[in-house]
């Protein structure tokens, strides 16, 4: 189907439209598990003209399938935004904002907005940026690799977990269509406690094993144990300071249960690093420290991480 057919299409049907900005793995991900159902989904592109683009997907199961995915250029966005009901937004955390603030003025007022991201930050400059739209907030364990630019690779099963945050709620429809299609998925009325109980994950295990260029698993010997323990629990505090009540014996307990079952990879912060690439330490560690300052708090430890990575992206993104 050409471009234009496509959009004649649209116009008419009553299929939910989900929009994707992001076709990283995670993206790509979730686009082969929604576009199974009826539901129309398309990524939001960068280049000016549509594209059709041949997608490929290898499950759990070493089955692979292609696909063929409509790419919206730039010139057609406002005639594929105004109809789009859902906007899933897979980029990395740094990039969310940048890369909504164009789309975000041609989206509809009934439009929901989905973060599905690592780290915390982002939602709250997005909630500023509104124009009557409802965001929820996500996140998932799902593993998945790009084998190439349009070949992903699902790695592991893990559970997404989804909820609202702020404005109009996400219509029945389309929440059923998230629920029932992607695997293991769960929706919570506050979802901000599910992401601080991710987040105390990521403050542990993704700098460590950056500063340390060593796989998750290594992470579990004595000698890390001090400087976990309190990035957990200066979380835990600064959590606690929002409203958000965890148990700081649990998170640890869950910690050193991630860092067991995910022993032999490497951490999404430890392969940027080795790459050479940006990373998201400002909205992991970054935040607690920004959120610890709001409440006149201190962070020693996560501003140390922080500061660590930080010097360690300076390093290499200087000479790029």
């Amino acid at each position: 189907m050409n471009a234009n057919r496509y959009y004649s299409v649209i116009k008419n049907h009553q299929l939910p439209q989900v929009s994707i900005i992001g076709a990283g793995a995670i993206g790509q991900l979730i686009y082969q598990q929604l576009s199974s159902s009826k539901t129309q989904v398309n990524f939001i592109g960068r280049t000016e003209k549509s594209q059709q683009q041949a997608v490929t997907y290898t499950n759990l199961a070493q089955q692979q399938t292609t696909c063929t995915a409509m790419i919206v250029g730039r010139n057609d966005w406002s005639l594929q935004l105004v109809n789009t009901k859902l906007l899933i937004v897979c980029v990395k955390a740094y990039q969310v904002v940048a890369a909504l603030k164009p789309i975000i003025k041609l989206l509809n007022h009934d439009c929901h907005i989905l973060l599905l991201h690592n780290g915390m930050g982002p939602h709250l400059e997005v909630n500023n940026m509104l124009n009557g739209q409802g965001l929820s907030l996500g996140t998932t364990s799902q593993g998945a690799l790009k084998k190439s630019t349009w070949h992903t690779q699902q790695t592991g099963q893990g559970v997404t977990q989804l909820g609202h945050f702020t404005g109009p709620l996400m219509s029945e429809t389309i929440k059923s269509s998230l629920l029932s299609n992607i695997p293991q998925s769960q929706w919570f009325e506050d979802i901000l406690p599910m992401l601080w109980q991710k987040l105390a994950i990521n403050v542990a295990i993704n700098p460590m094993t950056a500063i340390h260029d060593c796989r998750n698993g290594e992470l579990a010997a004595a000698q890390y144990r001090n400087t976990i323990t309190a990035a957990v629990t200066e979380l835990a505090q600064v959590a606690a300071a929002e409203s958000i009540v965890l148990d700081l014996e649990g998170l640890l307990t869950r910690v050193y249960q991630v860092i067991e079952l995910t022993a032999a990879n490497y951490s999404s912060m430890h392969q940027d690093v080795h790459h050479q690439r940006k990373t998201e330490i400002e909205s992991i560690n970054g935040f607690v420290v920004q959120m610890a300052s709001r409440h006149a708090l201190r962070a020693e430890i996560n501003q140390q991480l922080l500061a660590s990575i930080t010097t360690l992206e300076q390093g290499y993104l200087s000479n790029a």
